[in-house]
């Protein structure tokens, strides 16, 4: 994990509070302010001190580096409450990825096919948001980066839908295990984009059932990222979330306060601007490195 590449990180914050001689109330307010500055929010900070807090009542101890290891054990319960397992069993299974433009929704898609055919599975691309030209091309390129194919538009404007029927009829033919459909992030009317994710879903349900819809989230955009997809969040059906550009971030807390927020899993992260640089959530490592590095 690279969260303490930045300037600011968790791991060094929490590392200046603990190397007190001992808990003092002021110990507490530094730890809410760092919490609330690493972005886990106003919600998720109150409730993380009242679980370090009540832990180190119950164990009676007076050393702050305790608070840090408390801490760790605290955030990996909370972030394992949700279970990140990415649900494929399908063939194929049929996973449609979702999001505003500007959150590196392209790029996911074509680290994700990478990361599913370095498991060993099979992969074909539909490049469903005919919506904007450049989308497709964008795709193209990362689709011939991840060594798979892509079913794109035969005529200008083409329905977003046939094309994604397309993909998942060619899956089916072919036996490629797992189809990745890109979308819309943006229409001339948010009904709109609702209406037309609804029928890719609809159009692609009489081949085959859709296993995932991921939300794909920028990291760096924090609580503002959540506000920004909410119509994703109350209308298309979203299963679980893919945080991006997570690399030398100070928002480790977003992690969490996404979760408690949407009632949703992370099911990947995406570390880097590489083709490989993208991982299954993993909470304890993930919990570990948020509060070490």
């Amino acid at each position: 994990m690279a969260w303490g590449s930045g300037k600011w990180s968790l791991g060094k914050a929490l590392r200046n509070l603990v190397s007190q001689p001992e808990i003092t109330e002021q110990t507490w307010e530094d730890l809410e302010d760092t919490l609330l500055s690493a972005d886990f929010g106003p919600e998720v900070t109150d409730a993380l001190m009242a679980s370090v807090r009540a832990e180190v009542d119950r164990i009676g101890t007076t050393k702050p580096d305790d608070v840090q290891a408390i801490l760790k054990d605290s955030l990996e319960a909370q972030l394992a409450e949700y279970d990140p397992t990415l649900r494929l069993t399908e063939r194929p299974a049929v996973v449609i990825v979702v999001g505003v433009n500007g959150v590196g929704k392209t790029t996911t898609i074509g680290k994700f096919a990478k990361f599913l055919t370095n498991a060993g599975r099979s992969v074909v691309i539909a490049a469903a948001d005919t919506f904007r030209a450049a989308a497709v091309e964008q795709l193209t390129t990362w689709a011939e980066r991840a060594g798979v194919p892509l079913v794109g538009p035969t005529t200008e404007g083409q329905d977003p839908a046939s094309v994604a029927f397309q993909a998942v009829t060619k899956a089916k033919e072919e036996g490629i295990d797992i189809v990745i459909i890109d979308t819309a992030g943006r229409l001339h009317t948010k009904s709109g984009l609702m209406d037309e994710l609804n029928k890719i879903r609809r159009v692609v349900e009489k081949v085959a059932p859709v296993s995932e819809v991921l939300l794909v989230l920028d990291a760096t955009t924090g609580q503002n990222g959540v506000v920004q997809a909410q119509a994703f969040l109350e209308h298309a059906g979203v299963s679980g979330l893919v945080l991006t550009k997570v690399d030398g971030s100070a928002k480790g807390g977003f992690v969490l306060s996404v979760q408690e927020k949407t009632g949703l899993p992370i099911k990947l992260l995406g570390q880097g601007e590489g083709i490989g640089d993208m991982t299954g959530f993993a909470p304890a490592s993930f919990a570990r490195s948020l509060v070490e590095d």
